[in-house]
């Protein structure tokens, strides 16, 4: 996952509209990093954006309408997935940008906000799954090379593959709240690279 300073996504084409929403989701941001997802109020992201709260409220309408268009935003920046030429450098690529992205000052505390989001309000919810979901389809495309070269069964189902990497590395740093490392990450793919060799993952008639 690529690792902005500030928003993922900058300024584009476009003209003022653009700009303005840049600005906002930028501002939402920082507000989320700051306040988390119920201390957002749209009139301090208004000020902190330096738009009018006129424009705030009637493009967005509410705290969870920023989310959602800040998770968007956010889905679009995701690097292409590694191609180290083996399947177990381009899983522990994936993990390990997914334990940058979890102890990242800013994109940590976002990404958490959004989960908290996604708990209250069905729009929040439906984002974040599209949210993921792009990060999924991206990484998928190394365990389909993997099985293209042999190396996991045909059939193998690699946006299964990836949420099993994935999965306890979110568990241990949003559940229990413990920092993830790259022993975590490494552990993680091996387990999950074990499964996937012997078959787990193999969808039942695909791999005939």
């Amino acid at each position: 996952m690529e690792q902005p300073s500030r928003l993922a996504g900058s300024v584009r084409p476009g003209g003022r509209t653009a700009r303005v929403r840049a600005a906002v989701l930028a501002a939402t941001q920082d507000e989320l990093v700051e306040r988390g997802f119920h201390g957002l109020a749209m009139d301090q992201v208004a000020t902190r954006a330096g738009v009018g709260k006129t424009t705030v409220y009637r493009r967005w309408g509410s705290p969870a309408g920023l989310v959602v268009d800040l998770m968007k935003e956010l889905a679009e920046q995701f690097l292409a997935h590694a191609d180290t030429g083996a399947v177990e450098g381009d899983l522990l690529a994936s993990a390990l940008s997914m334990v940058e992205a979890l102890g990242d000052k800013r994109l940590g505390p976002t990404l958490e906000a959004m989960i908290a989001a996604a708990t209250c309000d069905d729009q929040a919810a439906l984002a974040l799954r599209a949210f993921y979901a792009r990060r999924i389809e991206v990484w998928a495309k190394a365990v389909g090379l993997a099985v293209e070269r042999g190396e996991l069964p045909m059939g193998t189902d690699g946006p299964e593959v990836v949420r099993a990497v994935s999965a306890p590395l979110y568990y241990r740093q949003v559940v229990i709240r413990e920092p993830v490392t790259r022993e975590d990450a490494e552990r993680s793919v091996a387990r999950t690279l074990a499964a996937a060799r012997a078959g787990e993952f193999v969808v039942a008639g695909a791999g005939v």
